[in-house]
């Protein structure tokens, strides 16, 4: 019978119960439980999980290091940076709700 395959666990519950004991950098990662869309993310909307991920994430400079973007040609979130084509691509700060505003304003 095969070994099951490591699922991302939710970013809540941290990393899988098979991966919390290996030494790979990849289980401690705050990303593990994003979906594929966010990690691989080309635009900067879709990529806002898991940039989010990078700010609490023991891992970052791992990362950085073991994709490599700028030598890779990577596209996607790494090292708290968003990729595409081996370029950093700037990722302006959420627009804020006209709600949040309307507050702010009182």
């Amino acid at each position: 019978m095969p070994a099951p395959a490591l699922v991302r666990a939710p970013l809540s519950r941290g990393a899988h119960p098979a991966a919390r004991h290996s030494q790979d950098w990849r289980s401690h990662a705050a990303c593990i439980g994003l979906p594929d869309r966010a990690v691989f993310a080309r635009e900067p909307e879709a990529a806002r999980p898991a940039l989010r991920a990078c700010g609490i994430c023991p891992v970052r400079r791992a990362c950085l290091e073991a994709v490599a973007p700028r030598t890779s040609w990577f596209d996607g979130v790494s090292g708290g940076r968003l990729w595409r084509n081996g370029q950093e691509v700037p990722v302006p700060a959420p627009a804020r709700s006209r709600a949040g505003r309307l507050q702010e304003q009182s």
